[in-house]
C-alpha cells in the first residue's frame, strides 16, 4: 500500500524545513522502494487572517479518513495573537485525533554542540513519553470578575486513571522494546510533583507502581520530582533511559531536553495515537521563527528527524510497520550528516537549509 501523508507546512519557516524533510523522504523512498503520496493543507496563520478559520470538524474528519500520518512544519504567525493557533490547531488536532502520546527522543547527534560540559552523544540519549490529552491542557477553569481588583482565574489539572494508565502502559512497552533491541537499560522514570500535587500526583504514582509490579517486573521503576528532574537533566543526563510524565511537566522538561541536545533546530517529536487505525502527527518542536522566513538559513534537521519518526512509527492496516526501516535509515543519515555541519545554530550552520537537506540525501 502507498503511505498517505497529510502535510501541514504552517507558518514562517515551516514550509522551508518541511520542503527538506520531504526531499529526504523522496530520496529514501527510492532506496527502500516504497510508494507514498503527500497532500498539503493551508491550516495556519495566513488562512486565519484571511478567513477567520483555522481547522474545523470537517477538516479533521478528512484527515482521519484519508491519511496515515501528518507532517507538520510550524505554527505561529506574528500578526496572530499568541495562543489562537496553538489552541485552535495544535491542541484541537491532538485532542480530536486522540493523540494521547507525545514522544520526544532526546538525542545529541555527533558534531552538535551542547551547553553541558564534558557530555557527548553517549550521555545524552534518552526518551521522554508525555501524556498529551489531559492535565492543565484540558482547558477546565475560567475567569470571574475580569478586569476588577477581585478578579479570580482558575485552571484545573485533570488526571484520570484511564488517561494515566494508557500512557504508562505505552511507556512500559516502549522501555521494554528499547531494552530488547539493545538500545536501553530497562529503566522507566516517572516524573511528577507528588509532594505538592497530592491528588493528581498520587493517582499517577499508584498507577505507575501497580502496573509495573503486576505486568512489567522486568522494568526497573524510578521516580523524580519534576524540579529534581530538571536538575539531573543538566548534571547527569546519562542517568535516564525512558521517562514518563504528565502533560504540563512534560511540556517543560522536553524543552530543557531540546537545549541539552543542541537546540530546537535538531529536536523532533511525535503526537501519537498508537491505537489501531490512529492518526499521528510529527513535527520539529521549534516555532515558526518568522524573522528568518525566506532566508534559507533555518536548520531543517528537526523536520527531517520528524519525517524519520513518521516512517518509524506509522503502522499499516495490519498493524505492521513497513516503513520503519526507511525511518531508521534517515536517522542514521542524520547522525552522519551533523558532523559535516559547522554549527547547528540558526544562521550559523555553515550551509543553507536546502544544502542540509542535500547532505542528508547524499549520505542516504
Amino acid at each position: 500500500m502507498a503511505l498517505k501523508i497529510a502535510v501541514l507546512p504552517g507558518d514562517g519557516t515551516g514550509p522551508e524545513v518541511v520542503r527538506e524533510a520531504l526531499k529526504v523522504v523522496a530520496a529514501v523512498s527510492k532506496l527502500e522502494k516504497f510508494e507514498y503520496t503527500t497532500t498539503a493543507f493551508d491550516f495556519g496563520g495566513d488562512r486565519y487572517l484571511k478567513s477567520g478559520h483555522i481547522i474545523d470538524d470537517k477538516d479533521i474528519a478528512h484527515l482521519r479518513e484519508n491519511f496515515d500520518a501528518i507532517l507538520l512544519g510550524a505554527v505561529g504567525h506574528p500578526e496572530v495573537k499568541p495562543g489562537i493557533l496553538e489552541k485552535g490547531l495544535l491542541l484541537r488536532v491532538r485532542f480530536a485525533l486522540d493523540q494521547y502520546i507525545n514522544l520526544r527522543p532526546v538525542r545529541l547527534y555527533p558534531g552538535v554542540e551542547t551547553p553541558l560540559r564534558d557530555k557527548g552523544p553517549e550521555q545524552i540519549n534518552f526518551d521522554v513519553i508525555r501524556e498529551n490529552t489531559e492535565d492543565l491542557y484540558c482547558g477546565n477553569g475560567g475567569i470571574m470578575r475580569q478586569g476588577t481588583m477581585q478578579e479570580v482565574a482558575t485552571q484545573e489539572m485533570i488526571a484520570t486513571r484511564f488517561g494515566a494508565e494508557r500512557c504508562l502502559r505505552y511507556a512500559f512497552e516502549y522501555c521494554r522494546a528499547k531494552k530488547a533491541s539493545g538500545g536501553g537499560k530497562g529503566m522507566l522514570t516517572l516524573v511528577h510533583k507528588t509532594n505538592v500535587l497530592t491528588f493528581c500526583g498520587d493517582l499517577w504514582f499508584r498507577a505507575f507502581h501497580e502496573i509495573g509490579e503486576k505486568d512489567y517486573p522486568d522494568i526497573k521503576r524510578d521516580y523524580n520530582h519534576v524540579d529534581a528532574c530538571c536538575m539531573w537533566f543538566v548534571k547527569s543526563p546519562e542517568f535516564y533511559d525512558t521517562i514518563v510524565v504528565p502533560n504540563m511537566f512534560g511540556d517543560i522538561i522536553t524543552d530543557l531536553g531540546a537545549i541539552i541536545q543542541g537546540g530546537l533546530g535538531v529536536a523532533a517529536g511525535g503526537n501519537i495515537n498508537p491505537d489501531r487505525g490512529g492518526i499521528s502527527m510529527y513535527e520539529p518542536i521549534g516555532g515558526s521563527a518568522p524573522k528568518y522566513t525566506g532566508m534559507n538559513i533555518i536548520n531543517p534537521i528537526a523536520a527531517i528527524g520528524a519525517a524519520a519518526m513518521l516512517l518509524q512509527n506509522t503502522a499499516d492496516k495490519d498493524g505492521k510497520f513497513p516503513w520503519r526501516k526507511a525511518g531508521d535509515r534517515i536517522e542514521a543519515a542524520i547522525k552522519k550528516t551533523t558532523p559535516r555541519m559547522k554549527s547547528q545554530a540558526a544562521g550559523k550552520m555553515g550551509c543553507s537549509t536546502s544544502e542540509v537537506g542535500d547532505l542528508v540525501c547524499e549520505v542516504l
